[in-house]
């Protein structure tokens, strides 16, 4: 049976600059240290989800993409993707700075790394005050200008901070660099790809006193040096609807405020569709089968599910490819 709403074991992520707000606000099960990212749905190698709840339970994601193929996908994805699942879908927590970095675009990575490149967006969950990110340059400035200041480590004098607050929304391009900062927990949708390139990380060593590696040179090639890049994306708000949040290529995001209940009919999406709750908790049921979707979980709805009828009050998250 594939048309249910399907949960995912989170894959927790222990990291140099995560904390404790994973487990005790979003209810995640670990006895990691410092958690800093909890991964929904992942295709990544190594790193592959596996089905917590219903008839599927125990099966990675990998299996059900091979045996339901554009069932799970949807026809078109299936066809553009294989057996591939095309988003990688977090949960962050930064007790500290992260590393500031920047993602190479889909043409270096499958050069480079045989990867999808890594176009995101983030949702801000929780932010503590004075709180902010690190979103472009403020300034357009030159690649040797770049590495001047970095040898110098002077990068921060030229990067632009963005104060946020719960509720605000993020577009990131890949070439943009950025960073989360200090006191966030935020939702975050991605490409399927863990490249990175670390361009700057304080300094910081780990517990062996060793600096994490930095990748000034691949970086070069990858970064928009512009200081007009536009990374802030409005939406209205509007109770039990679809509030388009970001629509690109890659995905498509829209913010639902539910209250009482509501019915969405998925007959004309040739797409799967994940939701986030962001906020609050619901039910949600597909061809009779419920499942409970609580602050900080994740479901994944099968592209064949014609009906999700969702009840309670919360906010969600509504991606699809």
């Amino acid at each position: 049976m594939l048309n249910y709403p399907i949960k995912f074991q989170p894959i927790l992520k222990d990291k140099i600059w995560g904390g404790d707000k994973l487990v005790n606000n979003l209810n995640k099960k670990s006895n990691l240290k410092d958690i800093g990212e909890s991964w929904e749905i992942s295709d990544v190698e190594g790193d592959v989800s596996v089905v917590e709840n219903g008839p599927l339970k125990g099966r990675s994601l990998k299996e059900l993409l091979e045996t339901y193929k554009g069932d799970l996908l949807g026809k078109n994805n299936f066809a553009n993707f294989g057996t591939n699942f095309p988003l990688l879908i977090k949960f962050i927590d930064a007790k500290q700075d992260l590393s500031v970095q920047v993602h190479p675009n889909d043409e270096l990575s499958k050069m480079r790394h045989n990867s999808f490149g890594k176009t995101e967006m983030w949702y801000i969950m929780q932010a503590d005050e004075g709180s902010r990110l690190i979103l472009g340059f403020n300034k357009t400035i030159k690649a040797e200008d770049y590495v001047k200041l970095l040898e110098e480590k002077k990068i921060m004098s030229v990067l632009n901070d963005v104060p946020v607050e719960k509720g605000d929304a993020f577009f990131i391009e890949t070439g943009t660099v950025h960073a989360i900062g200090a006191g966030i927990v935020l939702a975050e949708i991605q490409q399927t790809s863990d490249i990175t390139y670390r361009i700057y990380d304080f300094d910081r060593v780990d517990d062996a006193g060793n600096e994490r590696e930095l990748h000034t040179e691949l970086a070069i090639d990858a970064l928009n040096f512009s200081d007009k890049i536009d990374t802030e994306r409005n939406y209205s708000s509007t109770k039990n609807s679809l509030n388009e949040v970001v629509k690109c290529e890659y995905f498509k995001t829209n913010f639902i405020p539910v209250e009482g209940a509501l019915e969405l009919d998925y007959s004309a999406t040739d797409s799967f569709v994940i939701f986030m709750c962001v906020e609050g908790n619901a039910t949600i049921s597909v061809e009779g089968t419920t499942e409970t979707i609580n602050f900080g979980e994740t479901i994944l709805i099968p592209a064949t599910a014609k009906n999700v009828i969702i009840k309670g009050d919360c906010n969600l998250l509504e991606v699809t490819v």
